[in-house]
């Protein structure tokens, strides 16, 4: 194993510490917890805090989404390992306005369990907490650390909607029927060439041939729904829309947003390509997308591999809300 780290127990730790140093004009580090929340206090005054996170190794996942306009706070657990309860807690407390706050949590259990754990705590506070469950991941109904769909890079559109109708001042309430509302519209599935190699165990999550992929695997490299030998992008992209095509019934006659998410280790030039072969089979079902987001934002560490999130715009207003500007890291 290679990796430009040091101590391996002291890999989140460090990662955060260079990121609020790097960026210090959208975040700051939440004491006490490897969290950050906004460096711009007077972004989150009066508003619903919005706070999401899980484990690291998900890179911008989720403190580079901390900023005016996105996230209100994050927290980042150890690597693939869900954050603690109080690690949540002080996230909550960071950006907490007195207006509520809502989680939004990966359908991972550790995660559902350790944000609600977290809830409690907070209600002890007085803090109003609400949370919604992302499980956009249409590949496999349950896997490893799941009971259900699992939660991948459909979270980030969910983060963006809901950032800016909180930004624009929507009550707890309403922001936590928004994304009830858009949850059911959000499907990813994902085909992966390499797994990920944790650093702290020095181990790929599985082992592929040099020319087999995988499809259907999630971001900790749990294993998907079949593995067979490399094919062109194309194909790759035909096999992944007709999956979704089964869920969503494309058709064009809807309005789409579209994200291409690379995994951590495959370059622009092979996610442009994809994206290119995506669009043409869009095309076939008569689909040009209103929003297109191409690049890293919800990565499995060194994972090759690639996904594909399609948002059905049921409301025009998603579609401003995914337009609308914002001042964080990853986006």
């Amino acid at each position: 194993m290679k990796k430009i780290i040091n101590d391996p127990k002291n890999i989140v730790s460090e990662m955060v510490d260079g990121m609020v140093r790097a960026y210090p004009q959208y975040i700051e580090k939440v004491k006490n917890a490897e969290a950050v929340v906004r460096s711009n206090k007077d972004s989150m005054k009066g508003k619903v805090g919005l706070v999401s996170g899980g484990g690291s190794g998900h890179e911008p996942a989720h403190a580079g989404y901390v900023g005016k306009g996105m996230l209100s706070a994050a927290v980042c657990g150890q690597i693939f390992t869900s954050p603690t309860p109080d690690q949540a807690y002080a996230a909550i407390k960071a950006c907490n306005q007195g207006k509520g706050v809502l989680l939004v949590v990966k359908n991972y259990s550790g995660d559902v369990m350790n944000f609600d754990m977290a809830k409690d705590l907070a209600s002890m506070d007085d803090i109003e907490v609400k949370t919604i469950i992302v499980d956009d991941d249409i590949a496999v109904e349950n896997s490893t650390y799941t009971q259900g769909r699992r939660g991948v890079a459909g979270t980030i559109l969910v983060h963006k909607v809901l950032g800016a109708a909180a930004q624009e001042g929507m009550d707890l309430d309403k922001l936590q029927k928004l994304g009830q509302d858009i949850l059911p519209n959000i499907k990813t599935i994902a085909v992966a060439l390499k797994a990920a190699t944790n650093p702290e165990t020095g181990k790929p999550g599985f082992v592929l041939k040099d020319d087999e992929i995988e499809y259907g695997v999630g971001i900790h490299s749990e294993p998907g729904y079949r593995r067979e030998k490399i094919k062109p992008s194309k194909d790759l992209a035909k096999e992944l829309l007709e999956k979704l095509d089964d869920e969503m019934n494309l058709s064009g006659d809807k309005k789409y947003a579209m994200m291409i998410n690379g995994l951590g280790a495959t370059p622009l030039m092979e996610q442009f390509i994809f994206t290119h072969d995506v669009l043409n089979e869009l095309e076939e079902f008569g689909v040009k997308p209103a929003f297109t987001k191409v690049g890293n934002y919800m990565t499995s560490i060194d994972m090759a591999g690639i996904s594909i999130t399609l948002f059905e715009i049921k409301d025009d207003k998603w579609l401003d809300y995914l337009n609308y500007p914002v001042e964080t890291i990853g986006w």
